[in-house]
């Protein structure tokens, strides 16, 4: 009981503590700044048409925008889940849910995670830690994303988070026999996911050996997980390790040049606040860009209006910077003439 006690308290510090303002990368980013697109003055095009729409895991988007994983397990997070859910369907978005851990341990927080009443169109992400899913079986990992009627499985990889975190995991072995497991048996598409400190190209061709051909970036420069997991630590020594673990982690945009050529699709998440980022991430060679932080701050502050507010815009911004590249399309958005910056550069395969 102490367990299952611990695993929702631990969701209600999450939402808290990622609404705040001080569990953010300190000194590192997701080096968006070093990313410029470059200006075509002459479009030859009407805006009108710039067609934004793009297929990911077999649906077609309305702009490639993601609301990333979040939270789930408890009621302010079903609220949470519920409006988001809502409005990505509503705009022709992808969503992601938290871990359902929460869910596949404390049964009766299922209607948490449950969405599909509010948006039966959505491409909806179900979600699960590799060290959880590895001691699942595949069918209870099928009936999870059947129950939320999930299109695709995120498994997320968190070491960094795990070994801060009091009580965490420290045996991150079986990875990549997981992976194999539910590519042959699972059903839908399983995507590989960080959670705030990225994917590097030798760790993408592992994965991507298994049969996974989608992968969630999510690096570093946004919300660092080990800070989050910083602000909840008890014990001095956890704290220490996790203060100089703050910063841990390969930069977003860099994340996305590393998975360059390696034949997948690539999900850009982590320190993503702007259609301007989500455009760059794209361009850099991402299918979509994900916000987490941003949409929550937005659904905070206005509620299910707020959050549907936020992301028109970051789809009218990305719909205008397609424009001012020339990019009639997706397509050409990833093709787009791009300036780096040094610390950007470096990471090129």
């Amino acid at each position: 009981m102490a367990d299952r006690l611990d695993i929702s308290q631990r969701k209600k510090d999450h939402l808290a503590l990622c609404a705040g303002d001080n569990v953010g990368f300190r000194e590192k980013t997701a080096l968006f700044e070093q990313c410029d697109l470059v200006h075509c003055a002459l479009p030859e095009m009407h805006a009108d048409e710039v067609d934004s729409r793009v297929e990911l895991l077999g649906k077609t988007l309305a702009a490639p925008v993601v609301i990333s994983a979040m939270t789930g397990g408890t009621d302010e997070a079903a609220k949470i889940n519920k409006d988001l859910a809502q409005v990505a369907d509503e705009l022709g978005l992808a969503m992601g849910l938290g871990s359902q851990r929460a869910m596949f341990e404390r049964p009766e927080t299922a209607w948490t995670f449950e969405v599909r009443d509010r948006a039966p169109n959505l491409l909806l992400f179900g979600n699960l830690g590799l060290v959880q899913a590895r001691k699942m079986s595949t069918a209870e990992i099928r009936k999870l994303c059947a129950d939320v009627g999930a299109d695709a499985l995120c498994i997320h990889l968190n070491p960094a988070m795990e070994i801060v975190q009091p009580g965490g995991d420290r045996d991150f072995g079986g990875g990549l026999d997981l992976f194999r497991r539910l590519v042959s048996e699972l059903g839908i598409p399983v995507i590989a996911k960080e959670t705030g400190c990225g994917i590097s190209r030798g760790v993408a061709q592992m994965i991507r050996s298994t049969g996974v051909e989608h992968f969630d970036v999510s690096g570093a420069g946004g919300t660092s997980w080990v800070a989050v997991e910083a602000h909840r630590a008890e014990d001095e020594e956890q704290k220490r390790l996790a203060q100089e673990l703050w910063d841990w982690g390969i930069p977003t945009a860099a994340s996305v040049l590393q998975l360059r050529g390696l034949g997948v699709k690539a999900i850009a998440t982590g320190g993503l606040r702007t259609g301007s980022h989500v455009a760059k991430a794209v361009a850099l060679g991402a299918t979509a860009g994900g916000l987490a932080a941003p949409v929550l701050k937005a659904h905070r502050a206005g509620g299910i209006d707020g959050a549907r507010e936020f992301l028109r815009g970051v789809i009218t911004t990305v719909r205008s910077l397609m424009l001012l590249t020339g990019s009639r399309t997706v397509a050409e958005l990833q093709r787009a003439q791009l300036m780096l910056g040094p610390d950007l550069a470096r990471w090129q395969p």
